[in-house]
């Protein structure tokens, strides 16, 4: 896959998983202003709270007011990132010039973006589970996603701390860093609104 189709398919693929996975129930309507003061006042909390805003606004009419939704469609945002990354890891493995000494941190980043793709897939399959569950099975599941998640940071984290230190040329460096950068932060949001669905929420609330 080429960066050019990478980029088509990325938004393509966030509104194909929104389909795919939103809740039977009917969302009832709410203002524009209501569901962006509620995205605003969730986000606050993240670490990343203006990033957690803009990745989610865009998605105001899935989410209205419900927590379940926002969460969801972060994690979602989340896996949309890391897809996207992996392909921009693959295109470095494939590009011409590419040095001896670069092709080890490459090869490494390129199985870790590949491990959280699946960890933030998993991640947002059990996240439906959870919804569906009994209330005896639901913090399982949320534990699973927590896990999952908080794993695919690592991931993430590990894939650019690989190239410290490295014969890597500085372009490199900063490509990598640049483009793991917004997935990270997505990734850091959707652990903490994870975190509060889990604190907060039982399938009765949802």
């Amino acid at each position: 896959m080429n960066l050019f189709m990478a980029t088509f398919i990325f938004p393509l693929f966030i509104f194909s998983l929104l389909y795919i996975t939103s809740s039977a129930a009917a969302v009832g309507p709410a203002s524009t202003t209501t569901t962006n003061n509620f995205i605003q006042s969730k986000c606050s909390s993240t670490t990343y709270p203006t990033v957690c805003v803009q990745s989610l606004s865009s998605f105001a009419n899935k989410i209205q007011t419900s927590q379940r939704q926002l969460t969801q469609t972060a994690l979602i945002v989340s896996l949309a990132k890391a897809r996207y990354t992996k392909a921009y890891v693959a295109h470095l493995a494939h590009s011409n010039g590419l040095k001896p000494s670069e092709f080890g941190p490459i090869k490494d980043c390129f199985e870790v973006i590949g491990d959280t793709v699946d960890r933030l897939s998993m991640s947002i399959h059990e996240f439906q589970s959870a919804a569906r569950a009994h209330s005896s099975d639901f913090l399982w599941h949320m534990s699973n996603v927590q896990t999952w998640v908080s794993a695919a940071l690592t991931d993430e984290n590990t894939c650019v701390d690989g190239f410290s230190g490295r014969a890597v040329s500085s372009r490199m460096k900063n490509g990598i860093k640049t483009q793991f950068q917004g997935v990270l932060q997505c990734t850091s949001n959707a652990l903490t609104l994870v975190n509060q669905f889990a604190d907060k929420y039982s399938p009765n609330d949802v």
